[in-house]
């Protein structure tokens, strides 16, 4: 039994798709396919129910992952902590960050802190904040910016910034001429939303829910200066964080009449062995909240 073979495993249980898995790890599928294959063989169990179009788990199978999760996520403690030791000048941080807050928040930040550690690796992933919440939790990223709002107890959290999530109308909207909004004067609007994963889609889409209203979406997009873009030429109605949209041209902020508010901050797996890499990106995080205020 090979590490290889288990983390093909792992990976192929959690994206339920053999291909995305093959793409995920950077490897052929049939190299999956074959790994997987010989891991059966060498249980002498079926580990896939491949009867479905989707792949699932039998149930030996979920017994099987269930315990080697904790076993490989012990491994890739024991190599970062041996890493340390043997380069206390190396290391690699893998960090998730909304497309909102990656455009306009976090370059800031990341510059800087290249500045003071140029010797360490920086991978950037742009997922919506509740994907990241859940990559977190399953040990695919060492950092998470994301919206805090019901996170995990399992997740350790360094909150950054309080914005209100506000509605973005084209200035010649009959919207427009207010300076406010509530939620029955976007019901039958035509709406541009962020995509499935972020938390300011959750949120809006749960009060329009909770408002009996069906939304009228008519584009999705996580490319913040496109739906900017489309909201100005009055395509439709947006909402985005009010420090984002602020000061853009042909656009009319409008706060909601019961504001809502998100809470940003940074978020890690508690549980995780902190690597000297990872520890260096917290400390800084916390000198340049305590210089801001």
């Amino acid at each position: 039994m090979e590490l290889r073979q288990l983390e093909y495993f792992q990976m192929a249980s959690r994206l339920k798709n053999i291909t995305r898995a093959a793409e995920r790890l950077n490897v052929s599928q049939p190299n999956i396919t074959v790994a997987i294959k010989k891991l059966e063989a060498e249980l002498g169990i079926q580990l896939f129910d491949r009867s479905q179009k989707q792949l699932s788990l039998t149930p030996e199978g979920t017994i099987f992952l269930n315990r080697i999760e904790l076993a490989l996520r012990n491994i890739q403690d024991a190599v970062l902590e041996v890493n340390d030791y043997k380069q206390l000048q190396k290391g690699t941080i893998k960090i998730g960050i909304p497309s909102m807050i990656g455009a306009y928040l976090f370059p800031r930040i990341f510059s800087s802190f290249q500045h003071l550690y140029p010797h360490l690796d920086i991978y950037l992933y742009e997922e919506g904040s509740m994907t990241i919440r859940e990559q977190l939790e399953r040990d695919e990223l060492d950092f998470g910016i994301v919206i805090l709002s019901d996170a995990s107890s399992s997740l350790q959290l360094l909150p950054m910034a309080r914005n209100q999530i506000v509605a973005c109308v084209p200035e010649e909207h009959p919207l427009a001429r207010k300076n406010s909004i509530n939620i029955n004067d976007i019901s039958e609007a035509d709406l541009i939303m962020l995509k499935e994963g972020s938390f300011l889609r959750y949120m809006v889409l749960n009060k329009l829910k909770m408002a009996n209203i069906s939304p009228n979406i008519v584009l999705e997009s996580n490319q913040i200066e496109t739906i900017k873009g489309l909201v100005s030429t009055n395509v439709g109605i947006s909402f985005l964080l009010d420090f984002i949209v602020k000061g853009t041209p042909g656009i009319k902020i409008l706060p909601f009449e019961d504001p809502i508010y998100v809470d940003l901050g940074l978020a890690w797996k508690k549980e995780r062995y902190i690597s000297k890499a990872a520890q260096s990106f917290i400390d800084f995080c916390k000198n340049t909240l305590n210089e801001h205020h």
